[in-house]
């Protein structure tokens, strides 16, 4: 995340995202270069900080394209231009630099779509090819939807700060969402080698808490607070020791982090008692069932399904349906949980989404059709992207018969 906190720290000064961000890869690539022969400095992100302030003045006076920019720069800079001062910025303020460029990637001159493809691009540092499997779109779509974005953020002038009033209530969803997407990019990975990216679900977190602080009557601040609490205090037990993802059934409770489950719980408290009932407060409400609970055995599922079914009606999602199925096969019986999965599965929403099939074949070993859950199991595992997600779901289908999975699926 120091890329994250280097480019919010630089836009105050250069206003231009793109620019921040080629000055904060040259910092790093000047890290790389420097440190290993050098140490690492006392204070890395101060380092980082003035190496790029410092390239943005060179930048500024040898580019005459650039030359009404340096008037602004230029004078704050300055002070750089002797090289690298640990003490000339002690980095402090990086953090909340983070939740401006946040607020700056969401600004209403830009369309919802490209508000939150450009905030996960650059707070997320998820790339285009991540974002566009989370959204299920073309890369080049993505790519062309971030590209137009940066551009009209800096056509438009915006200021690089957190907004107040009918500004910041007209960009709070869209922040709340990047928040939220950037977390569960962090929970499960949509591709890669690890299950999880922890520091993704920490940064996510730790801006939730100032949204928190920054409105503490908001019920959906709150409730998405709660949310990533809970959720956050899971980390460690959804992960075994040779980094093989462990599910929520197998997991050992006693691992999961009980002061941030207290936490999760007294914000949703707070946000229920300022009548919030909105997706996030409901979620955080369907997390808490699973907090409470010492085992998926004494789980309330009747809640849950109950608090899905109201989550659905409010937003309407295939993958929140899915969620209901779920809870719906614990709560009432897998038969009950299959029907409402293959009534989703006929409507084509979700045909290329892996945990359809894969939710489908666990209700199917319950009841004991087990060649068809052999079958759903490796289309999910030909479905996902996430290498521990695919063993995973390969395991699941030898286990079914202890024979070895087919050699074109390992």
């Amino acid at each position: 995340m120091e890329r994250t906190r280097l480019v919010g720290g630089l836009l105050r000064y250069v206003g231009d995202v793109g620019l921040a961000e080629d000055l904060a890869q040259d910092a790093l690539v000047a890290a790389l270069e420097q440190w290993p022969a050098d140490g690492v400095p006392r204070n890395p992100g101060a380092w980082l900080m003035t190496v790029a302030r410092r390239r943005a003045v060179d930048l500024v006076r040898r580019d005459r394209v650039l030359a009404d920019k340096y008037a602004l720069v230029a004078p704050t800079l300055q002070s750089t231009s002797s090289g690298p001062d640990e003490e000339a910025l002690d980095g402090d303020g990086i953090d909340d630099d983070v939740l401006r460029l946040v607020f700056v990637a969401c600004h209403p001159v830009l369309p919802p779509a490209a508000r939150v493809a450009l905030a996960l691009r650059l707070l997320g540092g998820l790339t285009t090819a991540e974002i566009a499997r989370a959204y299920g779109q073309p890369e080049t779509t993505v790519a062309q939807r971030i590209s137009r974005a940066k551009k009209t953020i800096a056509q438009a002038g915006a200021p690089f700060e957190v907004p107040t009033g009918d500004d910041r209530a007209a960009r709070l969803p869209s922040v709340l969402e990047v928040v939220y997407l950037v977390f569960n990019e962090g929970y499960t990975a949509t591709a890669g080698d690890d299950w999880a990216r922890p520091e993704l679900c920490f940064e996510a977190l730790r801006l939730a808490r100032v949204l928190a602080a920054l409105l503490p009557d908001e019920p959906e601040v709150l409730g998405l607070q709660a949310l990533l609490e809970l959720q956050s205090s899971r980390l460690d037990a959804r992960v075994g020791p040779d980094g093989a993802p462990v599910l929520l059934a197998d997991q050992d409770r006693r691992r999961w982090d009980r002061l941030l489950i207290r936490r999760g719980l007294d914000a949703l408290a707070r946000a229920e008692a300022r009548g919030g009932r909105g997706p996030y407060v409901l979620q955080a409400a369907i997390a808490a069932c699973h907090a409470r609970a010492f085992s998926v055995d004494e789980t309330d599922w009747t809640r849950i399904a109950a608090l899905y079914a109201e989550l659905v009606a409010l937003v309407p999602s295939p993958v929140v349906e899915l969620n209901r199925a779920v809870a719906v096969a614990r709560a009432v019986g897998p038969q009950e949980g299959l029907d409402v999965v293959d009534a989703l599965a006929a409507t084509g929403t979700l045909d290329a989404y892996h945990l359809l099939p894969s939710v489908r074949a666990d209700l199917l070993v319950r009841l004991g059709r087990v060649d068809e859950a052999r079958g759903e199991l490796v289309r999910a595992a030909g479905m996902t992207a996430n290498l521990r997600e695919r063993d995973l779901l390969l395991r699941r289908w030898h286990d079914l018969d202890g024979t070895a999975a087919p050699a074109d699926e390992t």
